[in-house]
C-alpha cells in the first residue's frame, strides 16, 4: 500500500483520464452510464416479471414490491464489480506502451479502473437513491452504511482485478475466459431471482451425497450473494444487513485484496519483459 500513496498523483490522474476519455465527443456524455443498467433492467423485468412471474418478497419493513427496483438494488452492484473487473484486467495490456516505456508503479493501472467505475456508479446509484425515495423507501439514513458496504466491494473487485491484470498479460486467454465466468456468475447470483428458489430447491433435494451439505450451503459461497444480500436490505428493505453477510463481505474483501497484492507485486518486476 506504500507504492500506492506514493504514486497517488499518478493514480488521480490515470483516473481522470478513463473519466474524460470514456464519453468524449458525445452528446450526451455522463448520461450514456445510466444506459446500460436500465436497459438491462428493463429487459429482464418483461421476461421475468411479467413473462416467467418471478415475485421476490415485498420490502422488510419497507413494503416495497416493486420488481424493477428489487431488480436494480442488485443489478447495480454487481455491475459495478463486473466493469472494475474486467476492464482492471485489461489494464496493463492497453497501456503496454507505456508500460515498456516509462517506469512508475504498475498497480495504478489497474487501480485507476476502480475510480473510473465508481465515478459512473454514483451517477446509477443517485438515480436508484431517487427511484427509491419516490417510491416511498426512506432510504436516506441507510446511505453511509451503504458506501461502507460498496468499498468493500471496491476492495474484492479491486483484489481480483489486481490478479487478473498479471494473468492476462502472461496468458491472453484470460479475458476470455473470465468473460465467460462472468455471464456464469451472474446467473449463480440472485440478481434477476430472489434466494428463496434456491432454498425450495434445496429443501426438496435434501443433503447431497448423504452428507448435511445442501445445495443452498454450496450457492452461498458465492461472495457475490452475499453482497447483494446486503444491499438489498439496507436499499430495498431498509433495516440493518445480517451481522454475518457483513462480516463475510469484509473477510471476502480484504483476502482478495491481500492475495491480489501479493500475487501482483511477485509478478510486477516482469511485466513489461512480458509484454
Amino acid at each position: 500500500m506504500n507504492e500506492v500513496l506514493a504514486s497517488r498523483e499518478l493514480l488521480a490522474n490515470l483516473t481522470l483520464r478513463e473519466i474524460r476519455g470514456q464519453y468524449k465527443r458525445t452528446i450526451f456524455g455522463q448520461l450514456w452510464s445510466l444506459v446500460n443498467p436500465l436497459a438491462t433492467m428493463l429487459v429482464y423485468t418483461i421476461v421475468f416479471a411479467f413473462i416467467l412471474r418471478v415475485t421476490p418478497p415485498p420490502g422488510n419493513p419497507s413494503g416495497l414490491n416493486i420488481f424493477a427496483v428489487w431488480l436494480l438494488c442488485g443489478l447495480l452492484p454487481w455491475a459495478f464489480f463486473a466493469n472494475v473487473v474486467q476492464q482492471g484486467m485489461g489494464s496493463i495490456i492497453s497501456n503496454a506502451g507505456l508500460v515498456q516505456k516509462v517506469y512508475f508503479s504498475r498497480i495504478v493501472l489497474p487501480l485507476s479502473k476502480v475510480g473510473s467505475v465508481g465515478y459512473n456508479w454514483l451517477f446509477e446509484m443517485g438515480v436508484l437513491v431517487v427511484v427509491l425515495a419516490l417510491c416511498g423507501s426512506f432510504v436516506w439514513p441507510w446511505i453511509p452504511i451503504v458506501i461502507i458496504v460498496m468499498v468493500l466491494l471496491a476492495i474484492f473487485a479491486a483484489g481480483l482485478s489486481l490478479m487478473l491484470s498479471v494473468a492476462n498479460v502472461h496468458f491472453r486467454d484470460t479475458q476470455y475466459f473470465v468473460s465467460i465466468l462472468m455471464q456464469i456468475w451472474m446467473y449463480l447470483t440472485p440478481i434477476i431471482y430472489p434466494i428463496s428458489l434456491v432454498e425450495d430447491q434445496s429443501k426438496a433435494h435434501g443433503g447431497l451425497f448423504g452428507t448435511s451439505i445442501t445445495i443452498l450451503d454450496i450457492y452461498r459461497l458465492n461472495p457475490l450473494e452475499r453482497f447483494v444480500a446486503v444491499f438489498r436490505q439496507l436499499l430495498y428493505d431498509n433495516t440493518w444487513p445480517n451481522p454475518q453477510d457483513l462480516l463475510l463481505c469484509a473477510i471476502w474483501a480484504f483476502a482478495a485484496l491481500t492475495i491480489g497484492l501479493w500475487v501482483f507485486r511477485k509478478s510486477e518486476k516482469g511485466l513489461a519483459e512480458a509484454l
